[in-house]
């Protein structure tokens, strides 16, 4: 994470009839401007395709994972070159990034209309919204792998993020989404003030490694589970989502879809299976290997 995504402010203090002066800890919230460029010489193109509050950092990696999960470009070989740009107005650098495109690739535009799941308000049809996620997603078709996780490693992992959630446990602000394999080890870690943008930048990251589809991993989330995170994810090829908090409807109708098994409410040792409740290894359970799990079966947080 960048050096300036935490700011110190001065604050007053209350507790009960006393107030005491002392400083706090904020994470910061900028805007970024993703631009793109492309087309062939002698007419290259340059276009704004979306405007996201962010926390600085990792900021090229944000860029080509929404870029990706956008369905706007295929793979990390589309890009030449990612880089900040400067502001013509303000002179500032840091808030513009213009992610170039090689020559001949040309990216899907359509897809922008979709920009972007980024709030639960925006109105978005849910069937219409899983079609076009099937269409532009590279792993839609591909069979997924029967990779399974044990309780005893899903009750850690809560624990791994929090200890290695350096920003959160200076500002208490950030979401974060983390990769695990499915013994437990942690793979990637990324916060945003944005809990899509920290998707985004985990996305972008495993990217540029080269590991996409990411088969036989966990995605943790350390808030709620939404449809866009969701839809992130299974651009990705992501089998396995977790969340610390609760799963919307449409969060749950897109992982059935995607045979995505999605766990919420995971903290203190429990959580609910919402779909693919085949993946979980769960000791002495009864519950049958059909995917679904019957409603009576669902642990209640």
């Amino acid at each position: 994470m960048a050096a300036n995504s935490e700011k110190h402010i001065p604050i007053i203090k209350v507790n009960a009839s006393s107030g005491v002066i002392t400083t706090d800890t904020l994470a910061v919230e900028e805007p970024l401007e993703i631009r793109l460029e492309y087309g062939t010489e002698p007419g290259r193109q340059i276009q704004n395709i979306s405007i996201t509050m962010r926390t600085p950092g990792h900021d090229a990696e944000l860029a080509k994972g929404f870029l990706f999960t956008e369905g706007i470009i295929k793979n990390v070989d589309d890009i030449a070159a990612t880089a900040h740009s400067f502001i013509a107005c303000a002179g500032e650098k840091e808030n513009v990034i213009q992610v170039t495109l090689n020559p001949g690739i040309e990216p899907s535009l359509q897809n922008t209309g979709r920009n972007f799941y980024t709030t639960s308000s925006c109105g978005v049809c849910g069937k219409s919204s899983i079609d076009a996620i099937r269409t532009v997603s590279s792993f839609a078709a591909l069979e997924a792998d029967e990779d399974t996780i044990l309780t005893d490693v899903l009750y850690r992992l809560p624990l791994i993020l929090e200890r290695h959630q350096r920003v959160f446990a200076n500002t208490g602000g950030l979401h974060a989404s983390a990769l695990f394999t499915t013994e437990g080890e942690l793979l990637l870690l990324r916060e945003d003030v944005g809990r899509h943008n920290a998707l985004d930048k985990l996305i972008g990251a495993a990217l540029g490694y080269g590991w996409l589809p990411l088969r036989q991993t966990v995605l943790l989330l350390s808030g709620r589970a939404s449809f866009e995170l969701v839809q992130k994810a299974a651009m990705a090829g992501i089998n396995i989502i977790a969340a610390v908090g609760a799963p919307s409807s449409l969060a749950v109708q897109l992982a059935e879809e995607f045979n995505i098994t999605l766990i919420g409410f995971l903290r203190d040792e429990r959580f609910n299976i919402y779909t693919a409740a085949h993946r979980v290894q769960i000791p002495g359970s009864k519950i049958a290997d059909s995917g679904r799990v019957p409603a009576e079966n669902i642990l209640h947080p």
